[in-house]
């Protein structure tokens, strides 16, 4: 593992930073490139990703904090810990109101944002494992199990590289909805839908394999998240279905390119 990909004059480059760098950077780039291909400026997905990424860091950390509110210490202050869900209650607050400001067709960006999330969202978690974070999962005898010795937080026992399984569910998403994307004609929020749902199951999944304390049920509190990313999921597919079947057109932020009489979908 490492924490420290390398030092420039004293000053430790931490492969956590470096990954959360390079995953936004990529989400800027993927996004950017579908904002050109649907019409819309390129400049303005840069600055989404670029808003989105701050206040989904500042997110991230501020639900760390209040998980953790019996016991902070200037260790928690400092640069780790930060929760995802948090990060993304953040990051979706600021996109949402980008695209209020910029004035955006909301179904479309949304829509085109969930591959480069997902896929910076797999990028990031590389970083979770080089740097043993403490994201890992429980002890296992399993040939691939790994130890962390010099992790973040470290430990000798071999135990699940869950971000790297993560990462690996990340891209496999990306590859389903880029497949989905690729349909000609699809209800307006679909995209956003299924991402919701597949990364839900994944993460309810990988929870079983984590150190996670269960909050209530016997379930995690990532996993009550998962289940409730799922319930919203299928309920704007099915919405967007339905009004598919009534003939309901697009809102007037929805785009349609293609022949005008069927508008009850968007293009691809």
């Amino acid at each position: 593992m490492r924490p420290v990909l390398l030092s420039i004059f004293g000053f430790d480059i931490q492969s956590y930073g470096v990954s959360k760098a390079a995953a936004a950077l990529l989400a800027a780039y993927l996004l950017g490139r579908t904002f050109e291909r649907r019409g819309l400026q390129k400049d303005d997905a840069h600055s989404l990703v670029i808003w989105a990424t701050f206040w989904g860091f500042v997110g991230a950390k501020i639900y760390f904090l209040l998980e953790h509110s019996g016991e902070i210490s200037l260790h928690h202050l400092g640069g780790s810990g930060f929760t995802w869900y948090g990060g993304l209650i953040g990051g979706v607050a600021a996109f949402l109101v980008m695209i209020r400001r910029r004035h955006l067709p909301a179904s479309t960006v949304l829509d085109a944002a969930a591959i480069p999330l997902t896929v910076a969202y797999g990028v990031g978690r590389v970083g979770c494992w080089l740097s043993g974070d403490g994201t890992y999962g429980r002890p296992t005898g399993l040939p691939w199990g790994q130890t962390f010795p010099q992790g973040m937080v470290a430990t000798d026992v071999p135990v699940h590289p869950t971000p790297l399984y993560e990462t690996t569910a990340a891209f496999a998403i990306a590859a389903i909805l880029w497949a989905l994307q690729r349909r000609t004609r699809r209800p307006p929020l679909e995209i956003l839908g299924a991402y919701l749902v597949l990364s839900g199951i994944s993460r309810f999944a990988v929870e079983y394999l984590r150190i996670n304390e269960p909050a209530l049920l016997g379930l995690t509190q990532p996993q009550l998240w998962a289940i409730a990313s799922v319930a919203v999921g299928v309920a704007v597919i099915t919405r967007g279905r339905l009004r598919a079947g009534r003939g309901v057109p697009p809102r007037v932020d929805e785009p349609v390119s293609g022949d005008a009489a069927p508008q009850t979908f968007i293009k691809a």
